[in-house]
Formats: C-alpha cells, sequence, structure tokens
C-alpha cells in the first residue's frame, strides 16, 4: 500500500454481522439501517451484501455437492470465497487506519477483487485510479472522522463464520456486534418462492438445521447481539439497534496478546469447527462410494465389508486429525480441508477397487 499520509485514522469504526436464514429479511433491514444512521447519526454505513460480492460459480452446485477426485467441492470453493472478502475488507481496513491507497491484497481472484471494489465505489467510498481497480485510491472523504459501520450481510448460521469476523475487530480493536433475524422457516420459504432468482427449499431447510443461533451465555465474544423477529419488527426494536450498535462504538474488542485463555478458546472453536467439516466431507465421500458400488452390482456380502472398511477408515482418518490439530495446535484453513479430504477421496476409492477388480 502507498503512504497517503502519516497521521493514523482516529474514526471510531464497527463491524455488524447480520446472521439468519436466507429471505429472513436481512438485507431489506441492513439498507433501511444503513439509511437511518445515516441520515439521524451522521455515521458511514458499509452494506457489504455476500450475495452480490460472491461470485456466481460459487453457488453452481449445492454446497453439499463435491467435487472432482484431487478437486476442492463447491462447498470449499465457496468458503475460500468467503475468506477472500474477509481479506479485501482487511486490507481495506488497514488502509483507512494508515491512510494508504487501497491496493489489492496479495492473494486473491481477480474476480473477488472488483466485487469488492466495484462495491465500495457504489457507496462513493473510493475513487478508481488512472489504471482502473489495480489502482484504487481511499476514502474520497479522508478527513472525515465521522463514525464508521461494516454491515455484513449473509446467513453466517455457523458460529465459526461469525468468529472469524470477531477476530477481525479484536485485530484492528474495532467494534464489533451481531444481529440476528429470526424467521420461521415456513416464511423464509414463502418469501423465497417470490424472488427472481430462488434457492432450492432443501437448501433452506437444511440450513435452519444447522443455524447457531448467538449465545452470549455460553460466548462472551457474543455478548453484543441482539435477536430480533423479522415478522415484528418495530420501533422499539429500532432503539435497541441504535443502542447496541452505539455501546458498541463506544467499547471495541480489546487486542490481548497474551491471553492464554482466549487463545486456547480460540483453538478449540478453530478445531471444532474444522473436524466438524472434515466429518461431514468424508461422510459424503463414504455415501457416493457405497452408491457407486451398489451401482456396480457388489453383492450384499461385499457391501457389509466394504461398509465396514470405510467406516474403519473414516474413524482413523478424523482421529489422525484430531491428533494433528493436537500436535501442531494451529487452525487449518479451507484449502488444508480440501486437500486432507481429497487423500481420503483417494484412499476409499483405493479401497472400493479391491471389491471391483477381484469379481
Amino acid at each position: 500500500m502507498t503512504q497517503v499520509s502519516d497521521k493514523a485514522s482516529v474514526r471510531p469504526m464497527g463491524l455488524c454481522v447480520f446472521c439468519g436464514l436466507p429471505a429472513a429479511g436481512k438485507t431489506t433491514l441492513a439498507r433501511a439501517l444503513s439509511e437511518s444512521l445515516k441520515q439521524q447519526k451522521g455515521w458511514r454505513c458499509v452494506h457489504l451484501t455476500y450475495d452480490d460480492l460472491t461470485p456466481p460459480e460459487a453457488f453452481s452446485q449445492s454446497e453439499t455437492s463435491s467435487g472432482q477426485e484431487g478437486q476442492p467441492s463447491s462447498a470449499s470453493c465457496w468458503k475460500l470465497y468467503r475468506h477472500e472478502l474477509l481479506l479485501c475488507l482487511e486490507h481495506f481496513l488497514q488502509a483507512l487506519i494508515k491512510g494508504c491507497h487501497y491496493l489489492p491484497p496479495p492473494k486473491g481472484t481477480e474476480v473477488t477483487w472488483k466485487n469488492f471494489v466495484c462495491c465500495l465505489k457504489e457507496q462513493g467510498l473510493i475513487s478508481l485510479g488512472a489504471e482502473g481497480t489495480a489502482s484504487c485510491q481511499c476514502l474520497i472523504s479522508i478527513t472525515t472522522l465521522r463514525p464508521t459501520y461494516f454491515i455484513l450481510d449473509d446467513n453466517f448460521y455457523y458460529r465459526s463464520m461469525r468468529y472469524e469476523v470477531y477476530q477481525l475487530a479484536r485485530k484492528y480493536s474495532l467494534g464489533f456486534c451481531q444481529l440476528f433475524l429470526d424467521c420461521q422457516v415456513e416464511v423464509c420459504l414463502q418469501r423465497n418462492c417470490q424472488r427472481t432468482q430462488p434457492l432450492p427449499e432443501e437448501t433452506i431447510c437444511a440450513m435452519a438445521q444447522k443455524l447457531e443461533v448467538p449465545n452470549s451465555e455460553k460466548y462472551t465474544w457474543e455478548q453484543n447481539s441482539l435477536i430480533l423477529k423479522s415478522t415484528e419488527y418495530t420501533l422499539e426494536d429500532n432503539l435497541q439497534l441504535f443502542s447496541l450498535l452505539s455501546t458498541t462504538l463506544e467499547n471495541p474488542v480489546k487486542l490481548l496478546e497474551e491471553n492464554t485463555k482466549l487463545k486456547e478458546a480460540d483453538r478449540a472453536l478453530c478445531a471444532a469447527s474444522f473436524l466438524h467439516q472434515a466429518d461431514q466431507a468424508v461422510r459424503r465421500i463414504v455415501s457416493q462410494t457405497m452408491k457407486n458400488a451398489k451401482d456396480s452390482k457388489l453383492t450384499p456380502s461385499e457391501m457389509k465389508s466394504l461398509a465396514q472398511e470405510l467406516n474403519k477408515l473414516k474413524v482413523e482418518f478424523l482421529e489422525d486429525l484430531k491428533h494433528q490439530h493436537n500436535e501442531k495446535k494451529q487452525c487449518y484453513s479451507a484449502s488444508a480441508l480440501a486437500i486432507n479430504t481429497s487423500l481420503f477421496h483417494q484412499q476409499a476409492d483405493d479401497i472400493a477397487k479391491k471389491y471391483l477388480l477381484s469379481r
């Protein structure tokens, strides 16, 4: 990043995570809230809608589908795009804080970068340089130190997804809060049918089963959370929202460099998320391997033996991953998950081939 001003920004900034099922009304409320904060408080709001920022190819297959052998699944690609969006946001935060030109992150795809830049430009936050998106100048009104809120508008149904945003807030001492829009599945399905490009109903129903509602009693980092009924939104709710956002800005997340318990909690949550994703991925691989074996007309006895071997492989594979995490004490990325599950896929295929070749 090119230095523009030596004076560091002291503007209050916060990250607000909107979470809930598709068609719960998150985007509608986020837009209305952004406008209200601008008009009533004079705050700058940056609305980041993941559906608009994520390339269409990330949604080309269902989240539960697997990729070809040796290739990451569409779910892994989707997670990689989410990670890239956070990188783009972090890079922009650095530019804001340091008063620098906003340049592309060192890692990431061009399509994600362009989508993010267009989003910021449309909201009047950056102006393009002479070389287009390769040279972007930071905030247009860079001398204005009014509060700035970044509203991250997505489903965020797993707690680990939201925790990544919290970690970003903690890294730069920003405010952090969550807004969960509670909406019945039936209502979401009805609204979804009215969309131009509706999601498959099974996608929404599956997400409803996985959704992890903010729990401030169990997770202290979720203390600044608000749960609203999307079909019963009132002026009182609006006042609650304003109060939450104000409190969050006044009490940014503190950077705790030497907090062993917090670091352990970070690693534990990361490990739980990674192992859960790995478990789901290998289950899908086992299921598909058994289906292929059945289509190949294996006998019931052969199918039973194959299932036993695959189950043993699955248990040993997950135990090995858990052991690796305990030994290295580090978090795994989406690419690491793709590599490990690809290895499991190959091992499962090798076992299945024994039965097919012996016939």
